[in-house]
């Protein structure tokens, strides 16, 4: 799939085939099925909720966006259009820093993954799972240094592995659960489709639902790499929009009908699944080898996500907005420094999980947090998507959200209400899972929320004249 193809003299290294495999690597992680698993038939109705509140409004406004400025930078890029520098470096920041409670949160289903394989009790290993974090999180670092062409295969070829063909074994599997009259652990009636909400903690889990379907504008920070950009891009999203949304969808239930609800676990709830279908059908030889391709497909997300967002902080350099010594490329256009600041942040950030009770309320409260501080970068994109129509009409947009100036306003307002709903959702601790202190999740969240927001507006606030001079020196010495 890698082709040779020249535009502007720079060759294209990502196919559309590769493209939308790095969008499902970046959202179809099977270790949010449980979550979606725990309200029965009622994950229906909630899939059809997000998909019309947030996953078609997101694609089509990214892929609008991203035909229309193409050159790299992503939602940087969007937004500094629009609203102008300051919050265009705000959104970028926003788009990056999520990850850094996202990457313990990816890789401690990893952890637990492993664990079931080699060991069950070590799932509940903190020490453990903060090990298992670090040397993933930092073997896919240094494999990001050797450049796009050579990660973007990787999370390839581990999607296809790692996520599509386990995704699909677990549909087959329930499949076959239903069809040969096994006991079913949810009810099947047209009522069931109704999610049952017995107080709000129970409408909690939607938070993590809305952050299991971001990440479709990430691929944008491809755009210089990608072999006919304008038609390739919203293809790509079409293409990855579908495949995720049936196997979150097929999956969580296949799920839902083994295991009680009550005995769902976040982080190893999905080996739990497949353990209870190859025990009933006499493959439970089967389990390390699904284990290890968990472990594949997780780890090929977390490649897909580390440099996309990275990239789109580094084109931030280019106007000032960090200091010189983050602008530094290697000789395979990887911003290297930016990514060991990243490792160095994610590493500290992971020590959380030893200050609460479970590893499934570190899985919840860092997933909690990761979606609030992206979705307040989704309501700047929708926001910067409805300026742009106006503000730069005639900017040619290869793609173009449908009805007009009328379809803009309603799938952006609809985006910016979904994310403003599920940013207060967070606030509230899920009814299902013992978060210890009460105190210290609501400051956890709050406190983390606001520096997260005001470290990129001091940033910006006190940026240095002299980073620009000096960046300018960096960018003339090297060879292009």
């Amino acid at each position: 799939m890698v082709g040779s193809s020249k535009n502007n003299g720079k060759r294209r290294v990502i196919s559309v085939f590769v493209l939308a495999m790095l969008n499902v690597a970046i959202m179809a992680s099977l270790r949010n099925l449980p979550l979606v698993a725990s309200y029965g038939l009622g994950a229906v109705t909630l899939f059809a909720v997000v998909a019309i509140t947030f996953l078609i409004p997101s694609a089509f406004v990214s892929a609008e966006l991203a035909t229309g400025w193409s050159k790299g930078g992503g939602v940087y890029v969007w937004v500094r259009e629009a609203l102008g520098d300051r919050w265009g470096f705000f959104a970028i920041w926003m788009q990056w820093v999520h990850n850094v409670s996202w990457y313990p949160v990816i890789l401690s289903f990893v952890a637990t993954t492993i664990a079931y394989v080699v060991h069950p009790p070590l799932a509940e290993n903190k020490f453990f799972v903060i090990a298992i974090i670090l040397v993933c999180f930092w073997g896919m670092t240094l494999l990001n240094y050797l450049g796009i062409e050579t990660s973007s295969w990787f999370s390839t070829i581990g999607v296809i592995l790692g996520t599509i063909l386990p995704g699909l074994l677990i549909i087959a599997l329930g499949l076959f659960w239903i069809f040969n009259g096994n006991p079913i652990n949810v009810d099947l009636s047209f009522s069931s489709l109704i999610p049952e909400f017995k107080d709000f903690g129970d409408v909690v889990f939607l938070a993590g639902l809305f952050l299991a379907f971001t990440g479709l504008e990430v691929s944008s920070a491809y755009a210089n790499e990608v072999k006919n950009p304008q038609k390739n891009y919203p293809k790509s999203i079409i293409i990855a929009a579908v495949i995720t949304f049936s196997i979150f969808m097929l999956g969580s239930l296949a799920i839902a009908f083994v295991i009680p609800e009550e005995n769902i676990s976040l982080a190893a709830g999905l080996m739990e699944a497949f353990s209870q279908f190859f025990a009933f059908y006499n493959l439970s030889w089967l389990l390390p080898v699904v284990g290890i391709l968990l472990v594949i497909g997780a780890i090929a997300e977390v490649n897909a996500w580390i440099v996309g967002p990275v990239k789109g902080l580094y084109a931030s350099t280019n106007h000032g907005n960090l200091p010189p010594v983050f602008h530094k490329l290697n000789k395979h256009n990887v911003p290297v420094n930016l990514l060991w600041f990243q490792g160095i942040i994610v590493s500290v950030t992971s020590l959380v999980i030893l200050q609460l009770p479970s590893i499934s309320a570190s899985f919840w409260i860092l997933s909690a947090m990761s979606a609030q501080i992206y979705l307040v970068m989704y309501i700047l994109m929708f926001v910067s998507a409805i300026r742009l129509r106006y503000s730069k009409p005639n900017i040619p947009r290869a793609y173009r959200v449908p009805y007009g100036r009328k379809g803009i306003w309603v799938f952006s307002v609809m985006g910016v209400m979904s994310s403003a709903f599920v940013i207060l959702l967070g606030f509230f601790p899920p009814a299902q899972i013992n978060v210890g202190s009460l105190l210290f999740y609501e400051l956890f969240l709050i406190i983390g929320l606001v520096i997260m927001a005001a470290v990129p507006l001091i940033i910006h606030a006190y940026r240095k004249p002299h980073w620009m001079i000096e960046i300018k020196k960096q960018d003339q010495k090297t060879p292009h």
